[in-house]
């Protein structure tokens, strides 16, 4: 079985910084890629970015990149996103969220998911 569990949302105020991060367990070997998604009140969820498992590959929605960094740490299964210059739009919760074949870039893509962790940008 495998788990992923996400930490660091918070609230924070516009401009802003918050590292989230996923940490997994369980089978991790058949990972190909993890990667964030996000879900805004009243929107669906979409892709936020990917990395690939092995390897340093990534991959970003236009919406936010030069603003968020995802980043990994093999030796602790941890997938960390950095998010820098929050905006009130930037608000959702965000969901981890693993593949075992090609990059999580879209949902149904998508083998794991996390429970989320939500993210409020104040004005």
């Amino acid at each position: 079985q495998v788990q992923l569990v996400e930490s660091g949302g918070g609230l924070v105020q516009a401009g802003g910084s918050l590292r989230l991060s996923c940490a997994a367990s369980g089978r991790i070997l058949s990972f190909t890629a993890m990667g964030w998604f996000r879900r805004a009140p009243g929107k669906e969820r979409e892709f936020v970015a990917a990395i690939k498992w092995n390897g340093d590959y990534t991959y970003y929605a236009d919406s936010v990149k030069g603003q968020f960094t995802i980043s990994k740490d093999n030796g602790k299964n941890t997938v960390y996103l950095q998010m820098n210059s929050l905006k009130p739009e930037d608000t959702a919760v965000y969901y981890c969220a693993a593949t075992r074949s090609g990059m999580p870039t879209v949902s149904r893509v998508v083998d794991y998911w996390g429970q989320g962790t939500q993210v409020t940008v104040s004005s």
